[in-house]
């Protein structure tokens, strides 16, 4: 308890996941509300049909890659100190 109130341990890290989640599901959700409008509407649907398609598969890769580049700047924390740990020791 003590590493969170003096903030030596980080809680993000794990919303951060939850947020993956969400976003992906959003992602998928959407994507199949643009395939679904776009096959019902009587004109222009082949260009829902195809967005929502691309969405299903890039959607949940970029919300992924956004949610890593921010995992990876709490890891080079880690990292960091890590090695300032170990140069105290010594």
């Amino acid at each position: 308890m003590e590493d969170y109130l003096t903030f030596r341990k980080m809680i993000t890290p794990i919303i951060i996941q939850i947020i993956f989640w969400i976003g992906a599901v959003g992602a998928v959700l959407w994507s199949l509300f643009l395939i679904f409008s776009g096959a019902t509407t009587s004109y222009g649907g082949g260009r829902l049909v195809l967005t929502g398609l691309v969405t299903l598969f890039l959607g949940p890769i970029l919300v992924r890659i956004y949610c890593e580049l921010l995992i990876l700047l709490f890891r080079v924390n880690d990292t960091l100190n890590e090695i300032k740990d170990s140069l105290a020791k010594k």
